[in-house]
Order: C-alpha cells, then structure tokens, then sequence
C-alpha cells in the first residue's frame, strides 16, 4: 500500500472536547471522526485495526464451534415485551415507531432475537449443543456520551449465545467460550484479567468480564498476586477482617461531636483509628399497591467500617433488597431516627428500622456510631449489650487493598482496567420467558440452557490505546496494528536509488506478509516520522541514498528508543523475524 493512494490524516492537536488520551489519539492519528455525540465516522486507518480485530474473533469463534450468522439492529419490540426488558432495559434502550406506530427498538444486544431463532428452528435434543454468533452494530441511549468509543451511543459488538440440554452441558458451554476468550486476548497482544463479575441488566448466574488493563480504567479490579483470584469490586469477596467478637471493655457514652458527621471527622477529634468507627447508611423499599402507589415502605440501616464503603451491588444482593432500593429520603430518615444524617446509629430509634451489618462490623466490640441526636456520637458500642445483634450480617462493602484473598492465598491488590469483554450463563432466564424448548428423548419439551458471549469490538481501539500509547502517539499491539510496517524513504522524489530500494522492499514484504505501508508522499523526515508514531505502527524501516551508499538501512521498532543500521541485503529477513515474533 502507498501512502500517496491511501487516506493519511493526522492532526497536531485534538479537539478540545476529547477528555481522554484515547479519544485525543484516536482524532489525532485520523482513525475516527466525530458525526454527533457518542456517534462517529470509522476512517479507512481504523476500519484497518477493527477489521483485523474482527478476524481475529471470527477464527476463534469458528474454531470453537460457533456459527455466524447476522441479526438485524431494527428489532420488533413484541420480542423484547416477552422476555420483559422492553419495560425493564431503561432509558439507555432506544425505542422508535414505524409510520403504522409499531413499536421497534434498536437493539443494544440480541438475546431476544436469538431465543425467537432457537425456539422456531432447534427443535430435538439431536440439535443440542449449539453457538451462534454474529458481529453487528448496536446502539445504547447513553445519558452522557464521553471519551469517544470507550463510552459512545453506536459501537460494534460481537455477541454469540449457546443453547444447551441441561446446565451442566450449558456450562461445558460457558468453558469453551472462557477459553476461546483467553486465546482471542491472548493474540490481541493485550495485557488483560479475566474476572468473576456481576451479571448486571444482561441477568443470570454467573459471569466473567475481560478486563484490558489501564491506569485510566472506569472499572476496579480486584485480585490477588500470589493466586489466580480476581474479580470485579462490584463482586470481589470480602473476608471478616476479625476473627472473632472481643469481649466488651468500655461503657457505652454519649460524647459530643460538635460539627463532626464523618468517621474521619469524629476519629480525629476523638484520637482513635478510624476502623474503631462505624458508618451508617439508610436505605429504603417499596411496596406497590395495585394503582401503582407507594403503599407501604421499610428502611434499612446498613453498617460499614468507617474505612470503608458500601458496595451497592452487593447491597442488592442482600435478602429483601434484592427487588431493588433507594436512599432514604431527609423526611424519612428524621421520622426514624430523628436526627440527620451524620450522626445516624443504630442505638434509640423512633421507628423500627431492619439492621445490616458488614461481616467486619457484625464482629467490633467497643466502636464509635452515631447517637442519632445532632452534635453527638456513642464511643463504647457492643452487640447484644447496647442493641440487638443485628437483623442480617452480610459483605456488603467494597473491597480494599490490603484484604485477605478469599482463597486464602495471599492478600488484594487492586488495578484499574476497561471492560472489553464479557461471558454470561443464562440458565433459562431467556428461554422460560420466551417459551424455547426442546424435546428430550422421551419426547417431552424441556427448556433450553443459554450462555451469551460479548466483545465490545471497537471499544478494543480504546482500551488497547489507553493501554500502549507514549508522548509520540499510538504504540500498538503487533496484530491489530493498522499497518505492522512502514517504510520512510527520505529523498523520495530526487533519488532513484531511493525510490528503486523502498519498492523493492515494499514488494517483497507485500509478498511474504502483505501488511506494508510505503510512505510515497514526500513529506519532510521528521513529519514523516510523526505521523507513524502518531499512527502507532510498530516497525519502521528508513531509506536514505547516505545509508544506501553505506549498504544499510535503519530499522526501528515503535517501542525502542533508537533506530539500528542494517545491511540492505539482511534487512528483509531482519523485518521476517522482527514480525514472526
């Protein structure tokens, strides 16, 4: 490929509304551009990189049994009425009507299409297992679109979904696609986690994300050095940090606070740790009446460690929060506590409240909470002498560095990473709604098993930038570079010899890998050179009639800090094996 028939736009700087580097690159080296918010153009050197991150998936995929197939992004929402997430999905689901005012949605996922396609053509048991897959457009209402693909309205995605016999087959069906994850992240050249994760609006039992590691990630992952757990904060298990309730040694007192509503606040006006306090936080449920009207609602005060802080997802697990909650409201919390917030505990209630205390709380003795009565706070608190034990004990708080590992194996470190990737099993959530059964040997219908399989396909552009960039531009991996290689010749348009030598190699490594750029533009060498490290490719061969004169070219990697000489006659095979690497 020369430069001269492609399309080569760089820009010095990026538009003042790009927020992170990715974004800011991304513009810069000409690989997207803007249409509306959340919305771009892909430009030919981006299409290149999601093209080949496609094919990627694809060979994968096909190896592990999958079928592709293509579903449409304009969906009937009759589909979506079935399974309930027509209601359910939220304002991030785009709902649109034809001119008969039919309701249709633009699909941000395909399970419900799919589970149509299952339960009209998979018929008997003989048709089981099966994966089908398809990489396609889809679109989410975002609130706030930002930082370009990493959170856009209208992106790519890969989606596959299994259909099983029974659960046990369905998560044989689940490893496969785990392992074909693996080597998919594994060849992108991406440093990732694979991390236990929640199963979100998608539902079902269990789930991993795929995790590109980047200090500038959206998401905590939590993880132990010395073993093989990981997950997700929302889900990252948290180990009492006590073994045992101590024995009470204080009285209970009443001691001022005056202006003090933090645990940190109260810890140092009182000259403790701050993990000898004890942080409160109201939540409240609903129930309906048969109009829709609030008929009844029940608070709850949940208990953290004053370091710590409460994992609402977590918190949604807990028995009687699983239909979901809010935050109290001022009014609410006065008519129980009688007091505000910042002095909240769970000695002298007005009104019954349902008590939920951390694993690490459930067993302090001798710690600080609110009084409920402004300006004051309880020091010398114990269960069972001061209040009831608590309603419910659970691990309701985010994870820290620092913690036991669950497994036992070590402690927590934590990292940030961006989600790219993510496997579900499904069960029957999908299938039980829809009615898609099989029938069994005996010629009875059963409900079919499902797993769903997502790779944010463009987003890969993102967290892979977010990943590997320096001050000059983009450093991408080898296989999903735009262009593995360049070649600069300097002089282009006066040197024969120049030109003669820069066409030979192009030609030759067109042959052998076919993934060559030749720069032909004439451009200066130092805008030459700041346009590929801008664009990211990761080898560079300079032609120079000095260094032809001297039988050598300079061969340089994207990642190394200096160029190196190469005899002309070697500097093919020296390319071979930088690239065979």
């Amino acid at each position: 490929m020369k430069a001269s028939r492609y399309f080569v736009a760089t820009l010095k700087e990026a538009p003042a509304d790009a927020e992170v580097i990715s974004h800011r690159l991304m513009l810069r080296a000409g690989l997207i551009k803007r249409v509306s918010a959340g919305i771009y153009n892909y430009m030919p050197m981006g299409l290149r990189v999601i093209r080949k991150v496609e094919a990627i998936i694809r060979e994968e995929m096909d190896a592990a049994g999958a079928v592709e197939l293509l579903m449409p992004v304009v969906q009937p929402a009759e589909l979506w009425q079935e399974s309930g997430r027509f209601q359910a999905y939220g304002p991030e689901l785009l709902r649109v009507k034809d001119r008969h005012e039919r309701d249709f949605v633009i699909q941000p996922t395909s399970e419900e299409v799919i589970t149509d396609i299952a339960r009209q053509e998979l018929r008997s048991y003989r048709q089981l297992p099966r994966n089908f897959y398809h990489i396609q457009t889809k679109f989410r209402d975002e609130r706030r679109p930002r930082f370009g693909l990493m959170r856009g309205r209208e992106f790519t995605m890969k989606d596959a979904y299994s259909f099983d016999r029974d659960q046990a087959a369905a998560l044989k069906s689940y490893d496969v696609m785990f392992a074909a994850y693996k080597r998919i992240f594994d060849r992108f050249g991406l440093q990732y986690r694979a991390v236990a994760a929640d199963t979100g609006a998608i539902g079902g039992d269990a789930s991993h994300e795929f995790q590109v590691i980047a200090d500038t990630g959206e998401d905590a992952l939590v993880y132990c050095p010395t073993s093989d757990y990981a997950a997700n904060v929302e889900l990252a298990e948290c180990v009492p940090l006590l073994e045992a309730r101590a024995a009470a040694t204080r009285p209970l007192a009443k001691t001022p606070t005056p202006d003090k509503s933090t645990c940190e606040d109260v810890a140092a006006l009182l000259s403790v740790p701050l993990t000898s306090t004890v942080k409160s936080l109201v939540l409240a449920t609903d129930t309906l009446a048969a109009n829709g009207a609030v008929a009844s609602t029940k608070l709850w005060l949940l208990l953290v460690r004053g370091d710590h802080a409460l994992n609402e997802v977590k918190a949604g697990k807990v028995p009687g929060l699983t239909s979901g909650f809010r935050f109290a409201t001022a009014a609410e919390i006065q008519e129980h506590f009688g007091c505000k917030p910042g002095y909240l505990g769970p000695i002298g209630l007005r009104k019954p409240v349902v008590v939920v205390a951390d694993r690490t709380v459930a067993r302090m003795n001798d710690f600080i909470c609110g009084a409920n009565d402004e300006g004051f706070h309880f020091t010398g608190v114990n269960w069972g002498r001061d209040m009831p034990e608590p309603a419910l004990v659970a691990d309701i708080r985010n994870a820290v560095a620092g913690d036991p590992s669950p497994d036992g194996k070590g402690m927590l470190a934590i990292q940030r990473g961006i989600e790219v990737g993510h496997v579900f099993y499904l069960g029957t959530k999908y299938s039980k709604s829809m009615g898609a059964t099989y029938l069994d040997e005996t010629g009875k219908p059963q409900l079919m098993e499902m797993g769903c399989y997502g790779i944010g396909v463009t987003r890969i552009l993102g967290a892979a930038i977010e990943q590997g960039h320096d001050e000059r531009g983009i450093v991408w991996p080898d296989a999903i570079a735009p262009f593995r290689v360049v070649i600069c010749p300097i002089g282009w348009e006066r040197s024969e010899a120049v030109r003669e030598a820069a066409q030979r190699l192009h030609d030759d490594l067109a042959a052998s890998h076919g993934d060559v750029m030749l720069d032909d533009r004439g451009e200066r060498p130092g805008a030459m050179f700041a346009d590929w490290e801008l664009i990211g490719v990761p080898h560079r061969v300079v032609i120079s009639e000095r260094g032809l004169k001297d039988g050598k070219v300079e061969y340089q990697g994207r990642r190394d800090a200096q160029a190196t000489a190469v005899p002309v006659t070697e500097v093919l095979a020296h390319l071979k094996g930088k690239l065979g690497a």
